[in-house]
């Protein structure tokens, strides 16, 4: 596999001061480090049934619908407020940087899915854990979670203790 973080380019004071942003679109714009991240954050989940793949707005709807495609699975977004136009389901969390929430469908799932929840960034582990409780309110099986980028530093798998978390780059 290619070293993908040649294609991550460190975007300083973004979205606010003291952040440093991890921004993919160089990785995005190159066909064979798009691919191999595809595929590699299919790869584990591979064999394991999954039936529907959860992107997380905005990115992880790029990487999810590939992973969906390679996994033979369906694919549901997972929104920011007021972007769904079905009833919905919320569950507000805790960023690095303020508060935020997410929004899924209330048909999105069943209680019989396997779901793989996929997104670019793992940073605190707010937004992977809100989306988790959100495939979990809908008595579905979480298989895992499979991110591009895991930012180590703020130790994002203390939240997330008892779910198969993938990662390809680790900060």
């Amino acid at each position: 596999m290619i070293d993908l973080r040649n294609w991550i380019r460190d975007v300083p004071d973004f979205p606010k001061p003291g952040i440093l942003f991890k921004d993919i679109t160089p990785l995005l714009r190159d066909p064979k480090a798009l691919e191999e991240t595809m595929d590699a954050l299919a790869a584990p989940f591979r064999g394991h049934g999954v039936t529907t793949v959860a992107g997380i707005e905005s990115r992880g709807f790029i990487f999810g619908s590939c992973v969906a495609r390679a996994l033979g699975a369906g694919f549901v977004p997972i929104r920011k407020p007021g972007k769904l136009p079905w009833t919905r389901r919320r569950n507000e969390y805790i960023l690095e940087y303020g508060t935020d929430a997410l929004e899924i469908h209330d048909d999105a799932l069943e209680p019989d899915d396997k779901v793989l929840i996929v997104d670019d960034v793992l940073a605190t582990g707010g937004t992977a854990c809100a989306a988790a409780a959100l495939v979990r309110g809908f008595h579905a099986e979480l298989v895992g979670v499979s991110v591009l980028i895991e930012l180590e530093f703020l130790e994002p798998r203390s939240k997330m203790e008892g779910v198969n978390v993938h990662s390809l780059i680790q900060y």
